[in-house]
């Protein structure tokens, strides 16, 4: 088997798999070779259990190719939000730095029922809390491209994973923008699916649908590969359901223009800076020239902004409350501040969050009706200095919180849309730009053949991982 084996797409290592061509063992040999060289360059995957993912790698060995699964023994890399049994799992905080969980969380025994093999936890930021991937137990990740810049986050680790080759899929989270800003960042895909598609938990909240489960890959074929895998019916979780029988793969080998799609800078809400519009108004250009018929439009979302930090804060405060009392000089200032935004709430407070996402989820399904998939920008701002702890600063507005930066990602995922985001272009400055795709609920399979369609005409997507850039 060639050494080359960490640069194959996900399609084609299943495929390889599949066949016989090369072995999960080799596969995985190959990977942890690849990590040994490049991760110390970029801090994406901190805790690895390559010991426990050779077992799992010589049992699939042992079954015949038809019964090990629709990933057939690939490596996988686990958000270290998420519990893997028998793994450190420290949600990048203090409080959680030696802890093991027994078991696994439901998205990782569905990555594995499919022959998933686990092999490495992903850095993000603590308990998910910012766009940007640090934290005390592990540091900083680092973007591939320019070392000196933030890899996005919460996802990041696992952006940074797959941009180098150091996965071929990985499992991320996505809260207000946690697949979506590391995508568009590390210049890979990132796809926030229907809350429901893919099954979570579990947990205190198991009913929330601002956190979903989602997959990072080099392009949309891998994405729906990764997708056709997480996405099953899971009793355990009340709003999973069972999944009908098409394939995300066969939508997304199937690339297909929109009758019509709206485009939006802002949404109404956000500033984004002159680099990021350059790119972006570039790429939907391009898309027009096409024949996509676009119309610059965008349904009135102001209501969700209060409905979503309301939300957020009473999950924050739900989740987190023991964490506070226990733990607060292990926490960083912004998780704290999400606490304690959730403890001052009342129930009008509450009330008028969900009216307020009721209003916008039906404004953005009317919409849709008409324009079918609205694109936006994925992120208001380039790759910013990784030392920065958020975006302060938009286009030379002053942001009064670290989440305002974060609208054009949180804007979606309070209207239960799924959405997209894909490589459109490099900044004047060499710097990753994303394009974010909305699409209806549930309707993951016309994204990601809206998104093939898209990412084929732009050509932005990895054909081969990256070297990390190395550091000035």
């Amino acid at each position: 088997m060639s050494d080359e084996a960490w640069t194959w797409s996900a399609v084609a290592a299943v495929e390889r798999l599949r066949s016989g061509a090369v072995s999960p063992r080799e596969l995985l040999e190959s990977l942890r070779r690849r990590v040994e060289a490049v991760d110390g360059k970029v801090n994406a995957l901190p805790t690895r259990c390559f010991e426990r993912a050779g077992r799992e790698a010589a049992r699939l060995e042992a079954l015949p190719p038809g019964e090990r699964g629709r990933f057939a023994g690939l490596p996988w890399p686990i958000k270290d939000s998420a519990a893997v049994a028998g793994v450190r799992t420290t949600w990048g905080s203090l409080a959680y730095a030696d802890h093991v969980p027994e078991d696994s969380d439901y998205v990782v025994e569905a990555i594995e029922a499919e022959g998933g093999v686990v092999f490495a936890k992903s850095n993000t930021p603590e308990f998910e809390a910012g766009a940007n991937t640090f934290n005390e137990v592990f540091g900083r990740t680092l973007n591939p491209w320019n070392p000196a810049r933030s890899a996005g986050g919460s996802s990041g680790g696992a952006a940074v994973a797959v941009a180098t080759g150091m996965a071929f899929l990985a499992q991320g989270s996505d809260f207000a923008c946690s697949l979506r800003y590391p995508a568009a960042f590390c210049n890979v895909v990132g796809l926030r699916p229907t809350p429901g598609v893919v099954p979570q938990g579990p947990g205190a909240l198991p009913h929330q649908v601002l956190s979903v489960m989602g997959p990072l890959a080099r392009d949309v074929a891998d994405a729906a590969l990764a997708l056709d895998g997480m996405a099953r019916f899971e009793p355990r979780d009340p709003l999973s359901f069972p999944r009908g029988g098409g394939s995300y793969l066969k939508a997304a080998r199937a690339p297909r223009k929109p009758v019509r799609a709206a485009f939006s800078m802002t949404l109404g809400l956000a500033a984004v800076d002159e680099p990021v519009r350059t790119t972006v108004l570039e790429a939907v250009g391009r898309l027009a020239s096409a024949g996509l018929a676009v119309e610059e439009a965008h349904p009135d979302l102001a209501a969700g902004d209060r409905a979503f930090r309301t939300l957020r804060a009473f999950q924050f405060a739900a989740l987190r409350r023991e964490a506070l009392e226990r733990h607060r000089d292990r926490l960083k200032p912004e998780v704290v501040w999400n606490i304690e935004e959730g403890l001052k709430l009342t129930a009008a407070d509450l009330a008028g969050a969900e009216a307020g996402r009721a209003s916008v989820r039906l404004a953005m399904l009317d919409f849709l009706d008409t324009h079918g998939v609205l694109i936006t920008p994925t992120a208001p701002v380039e790759p910013f200095p990784v030392e920065q702890r958020f975006v302060g600063e938009v286009d030379g507005q002053k942001l009064a919180t670290y989440l305002d930066w974060l609208t054009l990602g949180y804007a979606v995922t309070i209207c239960g849309c799924p959405a997209i985001s894909i490589p459109c272009g490099r900044s004047a400055g060499g710097l990753p730009v994303g394009l974010q795709l909305v699409g209806k609920p549930y309707g993951e399979a016309e994204l990601l053949a809206a998104g093939a369609w898209c990412e084929a005409l732009l050509g932005q997507s990895l054909a081969r991982p990256i070297d990390p850039a190395e550091r000035a």
